[in-house]
């Protein structure tokens, strides 16, 4: 994997740049798609391409773990061919998973073991087995396995979560580097993950770690997980103060579109939210003039198009009148449009962002677009 600096803004700490991997470039910074099993939900592969057309998308380890399982993926010949996606893929590590099934899950020092949330089984995550399970499911970036903390933390909980994520890594590492090879014949990548919670020693200690080991690329996790967003920026500044600035950052699991050009301006290169599409099946619409209910009154009768900037097809093929009825009458079709839309937008939104950070003016144009975006309409 090659990641290249293309421009630096000069109001800011954004970033304009690319990364190379077998499966092609992706030109940073850039929104991923989460596609958890093998889909992005209510999107074809063809409309995910040709309309939304993201370099990279997420897959879900624990998801696809548990469904279709790896054996199967390892038959198909990956999750590539598996999807018939051949593009770029990143899959997160199952630590957030983890996290989220507090109740059904015990950590240890060896590993995790959890119940399924599909049929109550038991299983069992190390950072070997992640590593062997990510190497079946076949992604291009992979990522090391952690434990994600939740907000508020205690702070000997937060100190004592980060060292263990901190072992669980090297334990990644040797592993990786060592006990296996490629199985589809392209490079894989392994990114570790900063940790720390709200906490801004403990962040600093694991942002330094994080860099010694010397990825070819880092995340920063934990976050988007409750804490006030002012908190998020304020931890992300601390740590990309630290991580290294020839490896592209990845801030996972965020956000709403004013997070994202904000830790963007805090030199970020890789986000992955599930809000565009979760959002869009609720019948909310991102735009740059702000956000829109569709399922609003207001819009029963407005027969103008979804959006006039017609950034995807949808937006001016229906109008606000009928996709409202769609989801009055909760046909399927009404999700789908909106999914399209606002994937679309958030795809728009870090290429509008990396054309500003090359002209140099992207401080001046996120300023301006996060006082649209906060809108209500």
């Amino acid at each position: 994997m090659k990641f290249s600096l293309l421009a630096k803004d000069q109001g800011s700490k954004a970033r304009a740049g690319s990364i190379t991997t077998d499966h092609g470039v992706i030109e940073t910074p850039i929104f991923m798609p989460v596609g958890t099993v093998a889909t992005v939900k209510g999107v074809h592969q063809r409309e995910l391409k040709q309309d939304i057309n993201p370099d990279i998308i997420l897959g879900n380890t624990y998801h696809l773990y548990l469904r279709p399982e790896t054996k199967v993926l390892r038959q198909a010949g990956g999750l590539h061919k598996f999807m018939n996606w051949d593009r770029n893929i990143l899959t997160d590590s199952g630590g957030y998973q983890v996290y989220s099934l507090a109740a059904n899950r015990k950590i240890k020092e060896e590993g995790v073991k959890f119940k399924s949330h599909i049929d109550g089984s038991y299983h069992f995550f190390t950072p070997e087995n992640v590593m062997e399970i990510q190497r079946e499911i076949g992604a291009d970036i992979i990522m090391a396995f952690d434990e994600c903390t939740p907000y508020p933390c205690d702070y000997t909980y937060a100190k004592n979560s980060m060292h263990r994520t901190h072992r669980w890594l090297d334990r990644c590492i040797e592993h990786f580097t060592n006990k296996t090879q490629p199985l589809y014949g392209y490079e894989q990548n392994l990114f570790p993950i900063v940790q720390g919670s709200t906490y801004k020693d403990l962040r600093k200690q694991s942002a330094e770690y994080i860099a010694e080991a010397g990825a070819v690329g880092n995340a920063i996790g934990g976050l988007s997980v409750g804490e006030p967003a002012e908190e998020m920026y304020a931890m992300t500044e601390v740590v990309n103060a630290i991580l290294p600035e020839d490896k592209p950052r990845y801030l996972m699991g965020v956000g709403t579109p004013i997070n994202i050009l904000e830790n963007i301006a805090l030199g970020v290169d890789m986000f992955d939210c599930v809000m565009p599409t979760r959002n869009a099946r609720n019948g909310m619409l991102f735009t740059a003039e702000g956000t829109i209910n569709i399922k609003n009154k207001k819009w029963e009768t407005d027969f103008s198009p979804i959006d006039d900037m017609n950034i995807t097809w949808v937006d001016t093929e229906y109008s606000k009148a009928y996709l409202r009825h769609l989801f009055k009458v909760n046909e399927l079709l009404g999700k789908q449009i909106a999914t399209i839309h606002n994937l679309g937008f958030y795809l728009w939104l870090v290429r509008e962002a990396r054309k500003h950070i090359i002209a140099g003016d992207f401080a001046v144009w996120k300023s301006k677009m996060v006082k649209q975006m906060d809108k209500r309409l």
